[in-house]
């Protein structure tokens, strides 16, 4: 697979969350769109299901994937999966920050050995848990266990994070150069999959890099208008 090259993307900051179980529906959805305006993340359930394939046939329609698997094991285990999570040519891949260190710093170092273009970022805590969720784990406040998982991605120098909106403004109090990349997005507050809802434009200010947006485009009946509509907002 060839390496990624992300220089006629750099200003592409929306991802389209293709959370089908279809791949038909998937491919169609994707023939929808304009590969330069928006990037694809493929989730546990299609990848699950198809495999790689599923990533090849997006790259053969120019789309760059975000690989949304959010490993979480053991440094060698995840180092092992993430070097052929790599060798896909995808633009971008997860891993879990609560596996601590070292384990962040083994997926580095297979993202370097396959391709330093490739992004790798770290998920802090999923934006469906609340502070009584938080409480249930026996976990301080939310604000706290992100900063501190953000400070392990800072320290291995990843290039970002996957976390609430919400949730930017503690982890700059650090002092870092991470990307934000912000699920949680919705056109207006219209569903409670997520403790909160965002749009686009209060994202953006409150500094997300990355906007990954689902159902709004996915189950649009013109889902490249309402791209382009997020892209003016952008």
């Amino acid at each position: 697979m060839e390496e990624v090259v992300n220089s006629h993307f750099e200003e592409n900051r929306i991802i389209v969350a293709l959370d089908y179980h279809d791949k038909k529906q998937a491919l169609e959805l994707s023939k929808k769109l304009d590969p330069s305006y928006c990037r694809l993340k493929i989730g546990k359930q299609l990848f699950t299901k198809y495999g790689p394939t599923i990533i090849d046939e997006l790259q053969d329609m120019d789309f760059e994937i975000f690989l949304d698997l959010k490993f979480h094991d053991i440094p060698v285990t995840v180092y092992k999966a993430c070097l052929e999570a790599y060798k896909l040519g995808i633009w971008m891949l997860n891993i879990h920050l609560l596996g601590g260190q070292e384990m962040v710093l083994a997926a580095k170092e297979a993202r370097d050995q396959v391709n330093k273009k490739s992004k790798i970022i770290g998920v802090t805590l999923l934006t469906s848990h609340n502070e009584e969720s938080m409480a249930h784990l026996g976990m301080n406040t939310r604000e706290d266990v992100v900063k501190n998982l953000s400070i392990i991605a800072s320290d291995a120098k990843i290039d970002g994070v996957v976390c609430s909106p919400g949730d930017i403004n503690s982890i700059n109090t650090s002092k870092n150069s991470l990307e934000f990349v912000t699920p949680g997005i919705r056109l207006s507050d219209d569903s409670n999959d997520h403790s909160k809802i965002y749009t686009p434009k209060i994202a953006l200010e409150l500094g997300s890099s990355y906007l990954v947006i689902g159902r709004p485009i996915t189950e649009a009946k013109d889902p490249m208008s309402i791209v382009e509509k997020i892209k003016l907002m952008i």
